[in-house]
């Protein structure tokens, strides 16, 4: 990548919203414990919330939690039957867990497919289902949905996750139209490819694979279509995240917003 055309990496000063903007509230952040979800956490508990960090990794999640003053939640959100039943309260709730797996449709493992859609669609259902109760007699709550950038587009060998993403977005729009009354309010986030762990080993596989340098493979193959050629960073999304958990989004519902460097403006 030359440096003209390398974006210049923002400042992980943290979230713009004022420290003590989430005093009070409590929060939930699926796989909070790595990447945008622990960007999530991070920059909700500098906002003053408590927050409880949900996922897989019990040591990572523990860690987090002792860290920002806040709980574990150890559980598998795509074991979906042991949500049915789900006893949880809490004012703002992250839906971020998530996993990528491609490959061609005719080729596609069906329990695969049918396991990205526990974790990704039904099990933010079930979570929505069981927080609304005690966010409607409360009259206040915030939903925000880590969607993708290919919940507004596709990708070819991307069914699973496309169609998930497509149907969170329903999902949240729906979740808006009747929490919208109760003061709840119910948004989507659409980032592009954000620099994570999994998205750093995405790179170096396809680097190998293709021959080149990293930076070209995000340049030429990750941002073919982003008009600023960089990564998202997590803390970007944490930032826009806290935004929407906050008293001044109480009248954003309803909305995807993007993230992408302009990659769907096209």
């Amino acid at each position: 990548m030359t440096e003209q055309n390398t974006a210049p990496e923002p400042s992980r000063a943290g979230s713009v919203i004022a420290d003590g903007a989430l005093a009070g509230r409590r929060a939930v952040v699926t796989g909070g414990a790595s990447g945008i979800g622990e960007a999530c956490v991070r920059a909700f508990a500098a906002a003053g919330a408590t927050v409880t960090v949900a996922d897989m990794n019990a040591e990572a999640a523990e860690a987090l939690a002792a860290e920002v003053g806040g709980e574990a939640w150890v559980s598998d959100l795509s074991d979906t039957a042991a949500l049915d039943g789900l006893d949880l309260d809490t004012d703002i709730l992250v839906n971020n867990a998530g996993i990528q797996r491609v490959s061609p449709i005719h080729e596609f493992d069906p329990e695969n497919w049918r396991f990205m859609h526990r974790l990704m669609l039904e099990s933010p259902f079930l979570l929505i289902r069981a927080l609304l109760p005690g966010m409607y007699e409360r009259g206040w709550g915030r939903i925000i949905n880590i969607s993708s950038a290919h919940g507004l587009r596709a990708s070819p060998f991307k069914s699973a996750y496309v169609a998930a993403k497509h149907g969170l977005e329903g999902l949240s729009k729906v979740t808006a139209l009747e929490g919208g009354p109760h003061g709840v309010t119910s948004n989507c986030i659409n980032p592009g490819y954000v620099r994570t762990a999994l998205v750093e080993k995405q790179i170096a596989d396809q680097a190998r694979t293709h021959g080149i340098g990293e930076d070209e493979v995000v340049e030429k193959i990750m941002l073919t279509d982003s008009a600023i050629k960089r990564l998202t960073q997590p803390e970007e999304v944490g930032s826009l995240a806290t935004w929407l958990a906050s008293d001044a989004a109480g009248m954003v519902t309803g909305g995807s917003y993007t993230m992408d460097g302009g990659w769907t403006a096209h």
